[in-house]
């Protein structure tokens, strides 16, 4: 697929004006190979969060707890760093703030129930509904204004069909109310990733990441505080999970941000197969998680589902969402 369409105009105006510097020029290839970088870390981080927080479930922690502790450190993480060393990334535009810290309440409302999905069902089968999320990514951007296709339609069809499978089709009885709390995470994840692209256009992914995982922090918190819990209950090894996962969760936002910059959200998107890869394989080894044949065969049909995004027609590779819905939904005078 092709690189965004912003990186595309930077470089033909760089051809179209004599006295820029030829050199110059190939800095949309560079951009994309390190948004390749970025894209393929962001899974890695992501699919070892699940596994995180089993093991801090395992040793106690409670899911708000959990939730609220991880986010609120790594949001300090992130702004200890940026005041250190890279203070320039703080300032920016009044927009841009505000589109990052709606972008981030989303992902945080999303993740309470994505964690709260955990406590019941295993991570591998979690990982595999959460990556659902690629799909509707699709959808997000078509209901801009563009037509639903039949391919959309049947690539949703065929989501729902994985779905039912991968929750019928385990050893145990199914618990489709985990799994309905982690398709609701998978939606405001493609949600936020769809935002997040136009919001680039104005701010560095840094800066975006900054202000994101902050209001994340702030919604998980205020649900933490509806039923905090004695901290001194939780065990060294508790907070040892808490504190992984907080690093973990700061860097897999930083370099998400950073390939949806380079990329756009579907190619960074697609790249997003890969977590459920590295926790299904961790999941194997360390919490001793199987699948079923039936799972197996699910798994692979939400793959298929997946990759025939290469053959969608006409999905836009950017959605400008501040003019939509300034043309769409409020009120005109």
């Amino acid at each position: 697929m092709a690189t965004p369409s912003t990186n595309t105009t930077k470089v033909s105006a760089l051809k179209s004006e004599p006295n820029a510097p030829e050199a110059a020029i190939p800095t949309s290839s560079q951009q994309w190979q390190w948004g390749l970088v970025w894209g393929l870390l962001s899974p890695v981080f992501l699919g070892i969060v699940p596994i995180l927080a089993k093991v801090a479930y395992a040793a106690g922690v409670n899911v708000l707890t959990l939730v609220a502790f991880r986010t609120g450190i790594a949001a300090a993480l992130l702004w200890l760093g940026m005041l250190l060393f890279k203070r320039q990334f703080i300032r920016s535009s009044l927009p841009a703030v505000v589109g990052s810290l709606i972008a981030g309440a989303i992902n945080g409302l999303g993740s309470l129930f994505f964690y709260t999905s955990l406590t019941r069902i295993d991570a591998s089968l979690g990982q595999l509904v959460n990556i659902s999320y690629l799909v509707f990514v699709t959808v997000f951007l078509r209901l801009a204004g563009q037509k639903i296709s039949l391919l959309t339609i049947f690539r949703t069809g065929l989501t729902i069909g994985a779905i039912y499978l991968l929750t019928h089709g385990g050893a145990g009885p199914a618990d489709w109310l985990g799994v309905g709390m982690m398709l609701f995470a998978a939606v405001t994840y493609a949600l936020q990733l769809v935002l997040s692209q136009r919001i680039m256009l104005d701010i560095p992914a840094p800066t975006m990441t900054l202000y994101a995982i902050t209001a994340m922090a702030v919604v998980v918190t205020i649900a933490w505080f509806f039923a905090p819990t004695d901290l001194r209950l939780v065990s060294t090894a508790g907070w040892e999970a808490i504190g992984l996962m907080a690093l973990v969760t700061a860097l897999s936002r930083l370099t998400l941000f950073l390939g949806v910059k380079a990329m756009g959200s579907i190619q960074t998107a697609l790249l997003g197969v890969f977590e459920v890869v590295v926790t299904i394989v961790i999941a194997a080894v360390f919490l001793d998680e199987r699948l079923t044949m039936l799972q197996w065969l699910g798994a692979a049909v939400l793959i298929v589902s997946i990759f025939l995004v290469r053959f969608e027609k006409g999905v836009p590779r950017f959605v400008d969402w501040w003019q939509f819905l300034w043309r769409n939904l409020l009120p005109r005078k």
